[in-house]
């Protein structure tokens, strides 16, 4: 059973669909308690950094993930759901998680680029990670104004462009994965990336 983590700010509609088209069994979780029945969870994110952490503290969800990761136990993030992974963000003041070290930043400024990032871009990946084949570059779909900086560029598991910059995509350690684009908005690759993740925690 995958568990979708609701904590009031993320697409679960397209998320559960996504899921639901792979035959996944999901369900999603208002409480960090009905987590212990999943094999696997999933945290969606769309909005402000601030808003998101205040609402994962004050729900008893910011515990929770971080028990569940330190347990090995698989975590995919997506979006701000990436974003909320890292140490801090400039685009507030809460800390963040802190299960990956780095922070999350604005994009660089790019006169060819229009901000936030909206649109597809290919994904180079950096290092092996069990949600992308290492002789693809498939094109995801991004929404975003803020970019992770990782302090451990092994974390790196994939690059997008955006202008003459490399930003990262996704990030990844272990159990634990994210990435800064839409998978369940993405089509046929994004939907071949939620499979290769399910496979992986079954």
């Amino acid at each position: 059973m995958i568990g979708v983590v609701d904590y009031g700010m993320g697409n679960l509609h397209s998320v559960e669909k996504a899921l639901q088209r792979l035959q996944a069994s999901a369900i999603r979780l208002s409480e960090p308690s009905q987590a212990e029945d999943c094999q696997a969870l999933l945290l969606p994110g769309v909005g402000a950094f601030d808003p998101a952490m205040q609402k994962l503290n004050s729900s008893g969800w910011s515990q929770q993930l971080k028990q569940w990761s330190a347990a090995q136990r698989p975590l995919l993030g997506i979006c701000l759901g990436l974003q909320l992974l890292f140490e801090s963000s400039a685009e507030g003041q809460e800390p963040g998680l802190a299960l990956l070290p780095g922070r999350v930043e604005p994009l660089p400024p790019q006169a060819q680029e229009r901000c936030p990032h909206m649109g597809w871009a290919p994904l180079t990946a950096q290092h092996p990670s069990p949600l992308l084949a290492a002789d693809e570059q498939p094109w995801m779909y991004f929404v975003h104004s803020f970019a992770a900086i990782a302090t451990d560029p092994d974390t790196v598991t994939a690059t997008a462009p955006y202008g003459d910059h490399a930003v990262v995509a996704a990030v990844g350690r272990g159990s634990l994965q994210a990435t800064q684009f839409h998978p369940e908005k993405s089509g046929r690759c994004g939907l071949a990336l939620l499979q290769r993740w399910l496979s992986s925690v079954q």
